[in-house]
């Protein structure tokens, strides 16, 4: 499919573009334990809470909230949020440089809803080892993935600089996606649980569901450094929508991932291939496939879907059918279509540079990625 919209001029960003997240997640880490410490202490506590009325213990909130916060953040991930945050900053003409302590918001809360997810899902692994709540128990994975949520927010709450109307722009952002990203959640939830008949959703009704599931916390990055850069409303939303698609270009490019990829960098190990299939999860693939597959085949997929299997044998007939229906293919295809409509209606906005180059790029990765 001709990727129509996106700039050539990021041909040779688009070569580093891996470069580019290691290099920034390296920032990010830093400033995430710059609010997160690893081993909370008095002075720690008293910047996160306040001054405790009676006394602190020091050893319950390292137990319960930094070691398996840490235990999670620690095993890596892209972190493309905030450096997507970051790249549409400086694209608008700022310096991300004087904001870059807010690239915690979206990371930190993105790795919380991990977390619950987890349990909701009833996961076994998380990055290649035992989930949160397998290590700590669900009662402190719950607190833990909840207090993420909010502890970012003090890198917003202690910022003596910036001024109330952009803070408030920012909390208003917050609180509307977070509500957005909840019910895209719950969509998900009652559709692979049988609460909602999955079997008729249409792809409308999935991707709407993606972008509030995947798409909420890109579109809460490319808010914020939009605002960060003091660009007006117009200019906000349209990069929203931009950093939505990418999310939904993510989240479709995941799924295929998760069917397909074996080797290389890919971080699914070969036993954990279509582990979506294992979940019942109703993804673009699976729409397709159950619309474009002969009834029997159709039916069958259903049947397997329906089953919760971790056979092998069964999770790959899953895998074929779509497959022979074209759905893997077309869910490429569809991902890159979104995504280049959207960069289209962003790109007037953004300024002439090296940022927008390598925005353009990231936007390529999202969906050409292997990993």
């Amino acid at each position: 499919m001709k990727k129509k919209g996106i700039s050539s001029e990021s041909k040779d960003a688009a070569i580093n573009i891996e470069e580019i997240l290691k290099e920034k997640s390296k920032i990010i880490d830093k400033i995430i334990e710059k609010y997160i410490p690893r081993e909370h202490d008095k002075k720690s506590l008293e910047f996160t809470m306040g001054k405790a009325r009676y006394e602190y213990s020091i050893e319950a909130p390292n137990k319960v909230v930094s070691e398996p916060i840490w235990n999670l953040l620690d095993r890596g991930g892209k972190r493309w949020r905030p450096v997507l945050m970051m790249l549409i900053h400086d694209a608008l003409g700022g310096d991300s440089k004087k904001h870059q302590d807010m690239v915690i918001i979206p990371e930190v809360i993105h790795n919380g809803t991990l977390m619950i997810d987890d349990i909701e899902d009833n996961s076994e692994l998380r990055r290649g080892k035992p989930c949160t709540h397998k290590i700590f128990g669900i009662d402190i994975a719950i607190n833990a993935g909840n207090v993420m949520y909010y502890l970012p927010f003090l890198a917003l709450l202690r910022n003596k600089t910036m001024d109330e109307k952009t803070k408030v722009r920012i909390y208003e952002t917050y609180l509307q996606e977070m509500i957005n990203i909840s019910f895209g959640q719950g969509m998900d939830i009652a559709w692979h649980n049988g609460k909602a008949n999955a079997d008729k959703i249409t792809e409308p009704e999935y991707l709407q569901m993606c972008a509030y599931k995947t798409g909420t916390l890109a579109r809460m990055s490319a808010k914020i450094g939009a605002i960060l850069a003091g660009a007006n409303d117009r200019t906000v939303e349209a990069l929203g929508k931009l950093s939505e698609s990418i999310g939904v270009g993510f989240q479709i490019q995941d799924d295929v991932l998760n069917l397909t990829a074996t080797s290389g960098k890919n971080q699914f190990k070969e036993e954990y291939i279509g582990e979506d299939i294992h979940e019942g999860k109703r993804t673009l693939m699976v729409i397709y496939a159950i619309q474009h597959a002969g009834k029997k085949d159709a039916k069958r997929l259903i049947e397997i879907l329906n089953m919760h299997t971790r056979d092998r044998e069964l999770i790959d007939e899953a895998i074929q059918i779509m497959k022979n229906a074209g759905a893997i293919q077309y869910a490429r295809d569809r991902a890159k279509e979104i995504i280049s409509g959207a960069w289209k209606e962003a790109e007037p906005h953004l300024k002439a540079g090296k940022a927008k180059n390598q925005l353009a790029a990231f936007v390529k990765f999202s969906v050409e990625r292997e990993y």
